[in-house]
């Protein structure tokens, strides 16, 4: 995927998105808390959201980089077990 400069937003209706900032269209991830998780973080929704999103961004970019070290550019994929 071509690199480009996202943003975060709040949507207004409980839910913080990310998106590509020169385009409307769908976000490419959301996140929504319960009630009782926002009540839990004291209303720092914004901030756990934009963690969990950072935290996702470097583990893709470090998986990323591991299938390209095993596999060496030969088009296959790793295989993988998810607990």
């Amino acid at each position: 995927m071509p690199a480009s400069l996202m943003e975060i937003i709040d949507l207004g209706d409980g839910e913080i998105a990310l998106r590509r900032a020169d385009d409307e269209s769908a976000p490419l991830v959301t996140i929504q808390f319960s009630e009782e998780a926002l009540v839990y973080m004291e209303d720092n929704g914004l901030e756990v959201a934009k963690a969990m999103i950072q935290a996702g961004i470097q583990a893709a970019a470090s998986l990323a980089e591991e299938a390209d070290d095993v596999y060496e550019g030969d088009g296959s994929s790793p295989e993988r077990v998810i607990h």
